[in-house]
């Protein structure tokens, strides 16, 4: 039975226009489906929050052939410098002691987000925008999809679809798999702030008693802010004036660059860890924020949600040239059982942060900061802790050439 497309994505955003992209030189039919219009996803204010890329994360953007394109908007980490608030214990890692040119990279979500969906444009993918998908039915060689293009239905049929629709994604509803979620009670408060003393590329992160505090270097003397509070806090925070929003962030994280200044709106975003119960249902397999929503503690979500990506398509060019069915079911349970490993670590490594730096309780506090202590002066232990940093601790999916 002919299928309209091969593959059908449901989400125009990094996740599913970067899955795209991997594939467009395949000979794949493959189709986007987004809710939004391109205007609508350039004025959401989640374009404005700022993404830790990894070393390793680069790495796969370059064979994406998207790095080239958003290198001049990135603004690379050179030194992160890790302490605790009210302690002694501190630690630092450094790109020329590892010898790499830098430890990562920060770029603001709309500017990568832009230049993405441009290449998507310029390519032979079908995008149906706007259109919501309003029913789902999977059968033994396809599944068919019902859409919704304002009162217009439409029915599009696939041999698989992938859902990358994000962290309310429509597609995990549909398909009713269950989530796990882990409510930390903290409110992650995003602005970015001008300093008076140069960061030299350096990327804060400052443990404090009601939670994290990352200062990351946007520019010379800007750097965006993700700050974790307790609810309560972040909720007396918004609601105040800008200048006592700015005199607690002063007081919180110190003078090391100087005086802060606003320079941009104050956003805040409930933080909770959700991971759904399964990838997969059917032709359908989930991906990025649809199947994991991470605490932002170590820039993980971004990071891992493109190697999800990778791996899925390096695994679907190898299905796809040996002339195989790529919604077959064994097919798509090897793809979830080679991300388990990888969920597992990063997902466990960021809730175990979590709750070791967001808690002031005496021991526990003396424990952490001689661990900052000693690790600051042993080369492996950095070394290690810097691979992390940079994305490289675990295997990197990798592609051919698919520019």
């Amino acid at each position: 039975m002919q299928q309209d497309y091969d593959l059908l994505i449901v989400g125009g955003g990094l996740a599913g226009n970067c899955l795209a992209l991997a594939l467009k030189d395949t000979g794949l039919r493959i189709a986007i489906i987004e809710a939004n219009t391109r205007e609508q996803l350039r004025a959401s204010p989640a374009g404005d929050r700022a993404l830790a890329l990894a070393g390793g994360t680069v790495k796969m953007l370059e064979t994406l052939g998207i790095w080239e394109g958003i290198s001049q908007a990135a603004c690379p980490i050179k030194n992160i410098h890790i302490s605790d608030r009210g302690h002694f214990g501190k630690t630092r890692l450094s790109a020329e002691k590892e010898s790499v040119a830098a430890l990562g990279y920060v770029i603001t979500a709309r500017d990568i987000e832009t230049h993405v969906a441009n290449r998507v444009e310029q390519s032979n993918i079908n995008v149906i925008s706007p259109a919501r998908v309003v029913g789902l039915m999977a059968g033994d060689h396809e599944v068919n999809v019902s859409l919704k293009q304002g009162e217009r239905p439409l029915s599009l049929s696939a041999k698989l679809l992938v859902g990358a629709d994000g962290g309310q994604s429509s597609v995990r509803k549909l398909l009713d798999i269950a989530q796990q979620v882990t409510e930390y009670g903290q409110t992650a408060l995003v602005t970015t702030v001008k300093t008076s003393i140069p960061n030299k590329n350096t990327a804060y992160e400052r443990f404090t008693a009601s939670g994290p505090l990352a200062l990351l270097p946007v520019d010379a003397r800007h750097c965006a802010v993700v700050w974790t509070r307790s609810d309560e806090d972040a909720a007396g925070l918004m609601s105040g004036s800008e200048a006592d929003f700015q005199d607690e962030l002063q007081h919180c994280f110190g003078y090391k660059l100087g005086k802060l200044t606003l320079a941009a709106p104050r956003r805040a975003f409930p933080l909770s860890l959700i991971r759904a119960e399964t990838m997969l249902a059917g032709r359908t397999v989930i991906i990025g924020n649809a199947v994991h929503q991470l605490h932002p503690v170590a820039g993980q979500g971004f990071n891992l949600g493109l190697r999800d990506v990778v791996q899925l398509a390096e695994m679907l060019i190898q299905q796809h040239e040996q002339a195989r069915d790529i919604g077959d079911a064994e097919f798509l349970n090897r793809y979830a059982q080679a991300r388990q490993k990888d969920h597992d670590r990063v997902i466990g490594f960021t809730d175990t942060v979590v709750r070791i730096f967001s808690n002031d309780w005496l021991a526990l506090a003396a424990a952490r900061n001689i661990g900052l202590a000693v690790l600051d002066h042993i080369p492996a232990a950095k070394a290690l802790l810097t691979r992390h940093a940079m994305g490289l601790a675990g295997r990197i999916p990798r592609l051919g050439d698919r520019r």
